[in-house]
């Protein structure tokens, strides 16, 4: 219901039958793909300043969905928008997934193509007038590429580009909630999951031999295609638990972890007075 009636308020700006966007009004979604070019004009950069970019993957992550690294940043922007401020980009959802490109429903794009994707992404943000782009990754395989290219725009364009990879971000939450660490598609990111869409995950599918500890030490061993894909940061830790409770509250606290880094972030660009803006979007 409330996004019915988020879209039809957004159609209705767009059509003119009801009036523009004032300066005390909040917009009538924070989603960029349903906002009207008027609207977002009326918004940008004059009221609001920051974008969430979700970028994530296909691949397989044990019993929950092959979208998952997507599926987490999308309800993580939508669930801090209005706590940072911010709109939300449409998400970037493929990514490189090489080495389970093997398993059913994976696709795995080029580093070359990402890297030239994302690139421009970022850039037409920029163009749009945005000051601090802040990247929700959800997948580990991108991150090497997306800080590489972030800095590049950032440095090109005089534009605040934040990365964060919220499982990394939240490991203390996740020691505390689960009592162990996590894991690719372990006890943490089954659990944000489990929060968002119950429904798609399937426990009567889960076997705890699906699971295995990533090499240790590190570079110990490398298997092409990996052969699991639940992948534990730690032997014996990190088992998907299926706890709705602990779900319920992993979610909430590792969406205020990542609402909080962004208002700090923001706040100490905006203090040291890097790349500032006017409200016309001059630089």
């Amino acid at each position: 219901m409330k996004k019915a009636l988020l879209l039809l308020t957004a159609a209705l700006v767009c059509a003119g039958l009801l009036p523009g966007v004032s300066a005390d009004s909040p917009p009538s979604t924070r989603e960029m793909n349903l906002l009207c070019w008027q609207e977002f004009g009326e918004l940008v950069p004059a009221r609001i300043r920051t974008v969430l970019l979700p970028t994530g993957s296909l691949e397989p992550h044990g019993v929950v969905p092959n979208g998952t690294d997507s599926l987490a940043p999308e309800a993580m922007a939508r669930d801090i928008a209005g706590r940072v401020d911010a709109l939300i980009a449409p998400t970037l959802p493929y990514g490189m997934t090489a080495d389970m490109k093997a398993y059913p429903g994976a696709v795995s794009i080029s580093k070359e193509a990402y890297a030239a994707f994302a690139r421009e992404i970022l850039e037409n943000l920029d163009d749009n007038g945005f000051q601090n782009v802040i990247i929700l990754n959800g997948h580990g395989g991108n991150t090497a590429v997306l800080n590489e290219v972030s800095s590049l725009v950032s440095n090109a364009r005089r534009v605040r580009i934040l990365l964060v990879n919220w499982w990394t971000l939240a490991d203390d939450i996740t020691k505390d909630v689960f009592k162990q660490d996590g894991g690719h598609a372990g006890n943490n990111e089954t659990a944000y999951i489990q929060a968002i869409v119950p429904n798609h995950i399937h426990p009567e599918r889960y076997r705890p031999e699906m699971a295995a500890p990533l090499p240790a030490p590190a570079g110990a061993f490398a298997a092409h295609p990996v052969t699991t894909s639940i992948l534990l940061y730690q032997k014996g830790q990190g088992y998907p638990t299926f706890d709705p409770a602990q779900a319920k509250d992993y979610f909430r606290r590792v969406n205020d972890r990542v609402a909080e880094l962004i208002l700090d972030a923001v706040k100490k660009w905006d203090a040291a007075g890097v790349y500032g803006r006017d409200r016309d979007g001059g630089r």
